[in-house]
């Protein structure tokens, strides 16, 4: 752990650790109710965040629970290599997006529609918040005193 009193996270990276902490535990409540009571809800509860994984069962849910408080954890103690994971996470979500609002375009689905362009408009905002310089430099480590 490190000490981040000089130098502490930006509300906005707050914001965003929030929201990977909020779906980490959305999906590890949904994951150990599958595996403490079979049937009492579906996988397809998951299907919003994990895009296709929760056909791999609860384990699938527990294992993406973990990395969501990872990544929060790591974006409040700023660390480097987590806003990229961030990143990374936020970019796939917006590419396994387009797919659905496309369908929903298509074939006029208002609901579907709206809560697809919402999904993408907060991993959009995400991305461009985390990418901006004066962010990204309060993920550098400072100068090393020896």
């Amino acid at each position: 752990m490190t000490d981040n009193t000089a130098n502490p996270a930006p509300n906005g990276v707050r914001a965003i650790a929030a929201l990977f902490a909020l779906c980490g535990i959305y999906l590890g409540i949904a994951g150990g109710l599958m595996l403490l009571r079979p049937g009492t809800i579906s996988m397809s509860a998951g299907a919003p965040l994990l895009f296709g994984l929760e056909l791999s069962g609860p384990y699938m849910f527990l294992l993406m629970a973990v990395v969501g408080g990872g990544v929060a954890w790591g974006l409040v103690e700023l660390n480097n290599i987590v806003r990229h994971a961030a990143l990374l996470i936020a970019i796939t979500g917006i590419v396994m997006l387009v797919p659905s609002v496309s369908a929903a375009t298509v074939m006029v689905q208002p609901k579907a529609l709206a809560l697809g362009g919402l999904g993408i408009i907060v991993r959009v905002m995400m991305v461009w918040y985390l990418s901006r310089g004066e962010i990204a430099d309060h993920f550098k480590a400072p100068p090393r005193t020896t």
